[in-house]
Parts: C-alpha cells; structure tokens; sequence
C-alpha cells in the first residue's frame, strides 16, 4: 500500500464542500483529522467526507476562522468566489472574500504555525503574450478577480520571508472534474450538460482560443506536494503544459457522450483570453508534480459519471453551524 502523502496531520480545508476544495478531504480523510470551513453557498453538504468535521462558517468571519483553525498543522486555502464575471460585477463584494478573508487566514495560520497551501490562479498572468506561461512571466491581470489572487499570492510570499510562515501558492490552469456545478462553473461541463441535453453546444467566438485543462484529481495531487514540499515561499503553476482549442474540446465532448448535436458559434466574451498554457517545469523539478490524466480520457469518466450522477453522501453528524 502506498505511503499518504500527508498522515496524522490536523487539517484545515476552507472551501471543502465545494468543487476543488471537496476532493481534497476526500483524499486527506482517511488518514488525517480534517475539518471543513465552509458557508455552503456553493459548496454543499452532500460532498463532505464521513470522516471530516464540517464547521458551517464563512472565512469572512474571524471567530469561525479562529475555531476552525485552532491547533491545525497544515491549512489548504480553496475558499473563494471563483466567477471572473462577478469579480467584474462586485469587486469589493468580491475582494472581502478572495483577499481579505486571505489575509485574516494567514494571520491566523501564523499564530498557529501552520503550513498555508494557497488556490492561486492562471488569471494572474492576463493575457499573456507568449505560452507556455512560466512562473516568472509578467504578470497584469485583466479582472478583480485576477488582481486578488495576485495579491494573495504576494502575500503568501511576503509572508514566508517576513515571518517565516511555511506558504506555498498554486496557480491553477482550467480545472474540471466531478462535482464542478453551478453558474460558475466550468466550459467542459457547460459542454457536458449541452449534450448530453441535446442541444447545440454553445462556443463563444471562433472556437480557436485554447486553454490548459487540468483534472481535479491532479490538482489535489499537487495540493499534497505542496504540503510537504521544503520549496516553500513560491509559487506553482498547476496545468498539464498541453494546449487544447475550444473546438476540439467541444468535439472531444461530442464523441464521449456519442451525440450529433451541432457546434453552433456566439459572439465571444469581452476581453477573453486567446491562448493559455502552463510551463509546468517548475512544478516537476520542484514538487515533483505532473498532471496523470489525459483530457480525452477526463472527458469520458466524467460524461459516464454525469450521465449516472455521483450518489450524494450524508454529511457528518459531527458537523457544526458557526454564525457570524
């Protein structure tokens, strides 16, 4: 039997009722305490490990911060409002939540002396104008949302070297996997839904923009390097370094769910990035991290999970309400 990654840890992870942030627990569970801050605004209860502690909070709020990080060794940061279009739309709403509520959780992780594994993000580079995009790229966001994980992801760093505090911040590309849901998430499950509908699937623009899709299950595999990395104080890239174009995307949907639904084209988003993808060199000479799962086959476990959705799962009796 393989060795965990992370074992006999106090565990925190904000946002782990929600997409990235539930496949983490899942993960860290059964060999860790792990407790869950989490206002199920997104998230949902369903997707909580039997094993985990749910403490029902915001990470706005500094005493269910407090609570929820009382004696933790390591705090795996997924909280956010992920959606750039409501960055846009709200971005102080937003800027409490991504940035201060970061902030005040890193406070906290300092008094406890706890290692912080930050969800950064690929909008911190804008739009870059050569891919792939290095760590060390320039980095001008076009969105709130892009210049909040960038600030974060300066403080993390400033926080490491001021203080001490063990920081590791990753940059995540296009992430997709089960239990991604709701207005916010992301074009391959919009695509998914589209299909296995019957309806047209919906690309903005000429389809030729490319993205780099990273699966959840690789993402929290770099959660868990980060964790125990001595390489703390940066940042990471978490991509798969392949570029794949919308179009092809939609086709590679089209094939999983065995559809003929046509591609039909909309005008394309305000200020949509052309090309992403991520230089992960950094991430495998450091973390010694690299995305495992291929796009074509991501694309087919998950058109057969949605087609047959996930069981829900009872959430813990040990769970707990914090108010503000």
């Amino acid at each position: 039997m393989e060795t965990p990654p992370l074992a006999d840890r106090t565990v925190l992870v904000t946002g782990g009722a929600g997409f990235v942030g539930s496949h983490l627990v899942d993960a860290l569970a059964p060999h860790n305490e792990v407790r869950v801050l989490d206002n199920l605004t997104t998230g949902s209860r369903s997707h909580v490990h039997d094993d985990a502690r749910l403490i029902e909070g915001n990470v706005r709020d500094p005493i269910a911060l407090q609570r929820a990080c009382d004696g933790v060794d390591v705090v795996f940061h997924e909280a956010a409002v992920v959606s750039v279009t409501r960055s846009v739309d709200r971005p102080r709403e937003t800027n409490r939540t991504n940035l201060e509520a970061s902030l005040l959780l890193l406070e906290q992780a300092r008094q406890e002396d706890a290692r912080v594994v930050l969800a950064s993000s690929a909008a911190v580079y804008g739009d870059p104008t050569d891919v792939p995009v290095s760590e060390t790229a320039r980095t001008e966001p076009t969105s709130p949302y892009g210049v909040q994980k960038l600030a974060l992801d300066q403080y993390a760093r400033v926080y490491a070297s001021l203080y001490g505090l063990e920081t590791v911040a990753l940059r995540y590309f296009n992430v997709y996997g089960p239990r991604q849901q709701g207005p916010y998430s992301g074009v391959i499950s919009a695509f998914l839904e589209q299909a296995q509908a019957g309806e047209p699937i919906t690309v903005e623009g000429d389809g030729e923009q490319t993205r780099d899709f990273v699966h959840v299950e690789d993402v929290v595999r770099a959660n868990l390097a980060a964790a125990t990395t001595d390489r703390t104080g940066e940042a990471y890239n978490v991509g798969t370094g392949s570029q794949t174009s919308v179009l092809e995307l939609a086709e590679t949907v089209k094939s999983a769910v065995d559809t003929d639904a046509p591609i039909v084209h909309r005008p394309p988003r305000q200020g949509d990035i052309r090309h992403s993808r991520a230089d992960v060199s950094k991430a495998r000479s450091r973390l010694e991290f690299e995305a495992r799962i291929d796009l074509e086959a991501g694309i087919q476990d998950l058109a057969e999970r949605t087609a047959a959705p996930e069981r829900p799962r009872k959430a813990t009796d040990r769970g707990e309400r914090t108010t503000s």
